[in-house]
């Protein structure tokens, strides 16, 4: 059985700091007793009525109880809380008051009326005390399970955007390969042998949600070994990953959307071609990713660029896999190339 003792030593706390309270108002009920005495005799009977509630909660049976805010044993469900919080209270009033006539010395005479208003006292602190710890699981609980729901939507989403942009690159793939075929047969060929490989290495790969920067930079590698064998020395290209930088997690298919839109928007275009450079650099506590070609360039200005697909999908995709803490920077100026920087949060 896992115990998170820091959350009962939290609860502890607390109990301590509200039966201080609860000590000021039995002061004023018996004057006659000063708050030391009082603080005392609270401190018994509430600590009692807690480590009770507390502890016993733990012998309830997981199946039998709500999950807590971590996953793990929380309030029992139904008459067992309700009964526990009874025995817990009856505890406090039974023991806690001989405990602390015991501590202080003192003996524990007390007329029938004191007894009664002592009794009632107790149910009703027990109760508060119960009622807050209670709501205050519950409502962890309940943040829990709200966190749990948007990461499973989030994954879903990004699982979504991934198949989106799977099927795309292939099918520019393949209708690059359908026009090569009619052309050149031999350079067809070698590109189908490396669309095999590309798509080998991929698919056993890209169903995680994240993988090392180093893999993906080898996807990056694979893919533009393909449009080599289309583009021949039209496509120069350089890769750059700081060894300390290879194990950081990424998104898997990060990258080459945006290669694949340089590539096709930017350097096909140009009868020249152009270059690529793909750099990877720490940032302090963060991660920038840099896509740069030469190439034909557009108007960064527009909403959405038409036909810049990957552009459109790897912006969304940070944006659901970090909020605020990625950035997708976009910068291009007609004939004058496009540069994209991605900045992610270094979690490892």
């Amino acid at each position: 059985m896992n115990i998170d003792w820091r959350s009962i030593l939290r609860h502890l706390l607390q109990v301590v700091a509200f039966c201080c309270v609860v000590a000021v108002f039995t002061t004023a009920i018996w004057p006659n007793n000063f708050y030391l005495r009082q603080a005392v005799n609270a401190l018994c009977i509430g600590l009692v009525t807690w480590g009770t509630i507390e502890f016993g909660s733990l012998l309830v049976p997981a199946r039998h109880c709500h999950p807590g805010a971590g996953g793990g044993h929380g309030w029992p469900k139904g008459w067992r809380g309700v009964l526990l919080a009874a025995l817990g209270i009856g505890a406090g009033f039974r023991l806690g008051d001989p405990l602390s006539c015991w501590i202080t010395g003192e003996r524990c005479l007390r007329s029938t009326r004191d007894q009664q208003i002592g009794l009632l006292i107790t149910i009703a602190a027990g109760a508060v005390a119960t009622f807050f710890f209670y709501s205050r699981g519950q409502a962890k609980a309940l943040l829990a399970d709200k966190a749990a729901a948007e990461r499973d939507a989030s994954a879903a989403r990004l699982a979504l955007l991934q198949s989106q942009l799977e099927p795309h690159m292939l099918f520019n793939t393949l209708a690059n390969l359908r026009a090569l075929i009619a052309t050149d047969p031999a350079a067809a060929l070698q590109m189908l042998d490396r669309l095999d490989a590309f798509l080998r290495a991929t698919l056993s790969a890209s169903r995680a949600t994240t993988h090392p920067l180093a893999a993906e930079f080898d996807r990056l590698a694979d893919y533009l070994a393909l449009m080599a064998v289309r583009m021949g020395p039209r496509l120069q290209v350089r890769l750059a990953l700081p060894e300390a930088l290879r194990a950081l997690p990424v998104p898997p298919l990060l990258l080459q959307p945006l290669v694949e839109n340089a590539i096709k928007h930017g350097l096909e275009p140009q009868v020249a071609g152009g270059h690529i450079a793909v750099l990877a650099a720490r940032d302090g506590g963060a991660l920038t990713l840099t896509v740069q070609d030469n190439g034909s360039g557009f108007d960064a200005s527009a909403t959405q660029p038409s036909g810049h697909f990957g552009l459109a999908q790897v912006r969304e995709r940070i944006a659901t896999a970090y909020g605020e803490q990625g950035r997708f920077d976009l910068q291009s100026t007609p004939g004058a190339g496009t540069t994209v920087c991605i900045t992610l949060p270094i979690t490892s």
